[in-house]
């Protein structure tokens, strides 16, 4: 038997009717850019999610990028953030000129609140939360340390579509949000795509002209902007894809439930979820010591394996004008040595997960 680690396809014939009526109502309509789908998108997810506004862009970085451009944050500030998270994550921060400042993680794989305070200098401007694999970050912290030292707050929300901490969609808690629709995501487009959610009606509305090029009505340019808008194609394929999203998070609960009660190798650490929350679960992660030799006798089984994240963004090529070395962030880099994302999609029979069951704990 052969298992991939993730398969698109599944996920596309689960609704493939839908999907191509959608796609042809909008190739037919002749108008692919910010039009209907894309307002109509905003508006419903904007609603599933309980805020009051969302604005689509063309991928989750860009969201990033603009969150913290829009909040003010450039040269000579710091944002703060865990370490074992994918570079986007950091990116967002440093395309704006601002440094990221790296924390360790906790248990459940998202930054330890409690070492947040010792990270804030004159510096500081804001608090990245990372709701990594699905699992809500502990938000009641992280807001009450931004509260004391008067932070912004900017969620990355996209690998949590739907998630839930204390009965509150991720994504509510700071002053603006950053989701992501690349096609492996929870809610993935069929390509790039992201967008940026908000309770400020004025921050929404600079988010609107910002991502068009600094224009709200045609060649009037009010600001510096850029060239970031979700497509209507992308828009519509999100719109049919919204409506079974509480469904298709149900599963991958069901199938995270599946991989807990059956794997019983005393070696192999499973992942642990916060109390109170609702993980959507968008990858599932185990740690392993030996992490080499597992996926390696997984793949003599036709079991593939991927790994999320392998180097770290403080040990990156790209940040090492930072200064950090081997050793600054132990938890990060022992996590980034150990994690070991299972076969995980929508559409993953039960048969084939009892044999990766079955393969791991032999193993």
């Amino acid at each position: 038997m052969m298992i991939q680690c993730n398969r698109l396809d599944r996920g596309f014939e689960l609704y493939q009717n839908e999907y191509e009526e959608k796609a042809l109502e909008v190739l037919r309509r002749g108008w692919y850019v910010l039009g209907q789908e894309v307002e109509s998108f905003e508006k419903e997810f904007a609603a599933y999610l309980g805020v009051g506004d969302c604005i689509g862009v063309g991928n989750g970085l860009e969201a990033l990028q603009i969150a913290f451009h829009l909040l003010g944050i450039g040269e000579g500030h710091e944002v703060i953030m865990q370490g074992n998270t994918y570079i986007a994550s950091a990116l967002g921060v440093a395309l704006n000129g601002a440094v990221p400042v790296f924390v360790e993680p906790d248990d459940y794989h998202n930054i330890d609140t409690g070492k947040i305070e010792e990270k804030i200098t004159d510096k500081t401007r804001a608090i990245l939360a990372v709701h990594l694999y699905g699992q809500p970050a502990a938000m009641d912290e992280i807001m009450q340390v931004a509260q004391k030292y008067r932070l912004k707050v900017v969620e990355d929300c996209a690998q949590a579509h739907g998630a839930e901490y204390r009965g509150r969609k991720v994504g509510t808690f700071g002053d603006i949000s950053c989701f992501s629709f690349y096609p492996t995501k929870n809610l993935g487009a069929f390509g790039d795509g992201g967008a940026l959610v908000t309770d400020d009606a004025e921050l929404a509305e600079l988010a609107r002209t910002y991502r068009n090029y600094g224009s709200r009505e045609k060649y009037h340019h009010s600001m510096v902007g850029m060239n970031s808008r979700l497509d209507e194609i992308q828009a519509g394929m999100l719109r049919v894809k919204l409506t079974h999203i509480d469904g298709l998070n149900e599963e991958r609960i069901q199938l995270a439930n599946r991989y807990n009660k059956g794997i019983h190798n005393k070696k192999i650490i499973l992942p642990a979820v916060l109390p109170e929350v609702k993980s959507v679960w968008h990858q599932y992660v185990v740690r392993v010591a030996n992490r080499a030799e597992v996926q390696q006798k997984l793949m003599d089984k036709g079991i593939r394996t991927m790994v999320h994240y392998p180097i770290p963004p403080h040990l990156s090529d790209a940040f090492q004008y930072l200064g950090y070395q081997k050793g600054d962030l132990p938890k990060t880099e022992q996590f980034a040595g150990e994690v070991l994302s299972l076969p995980f999609y929508n559409g993953l029979t039960e048969e084939e997960q009892n044999y990766v069951i079955e393969a791991l704990n032999n193993i």
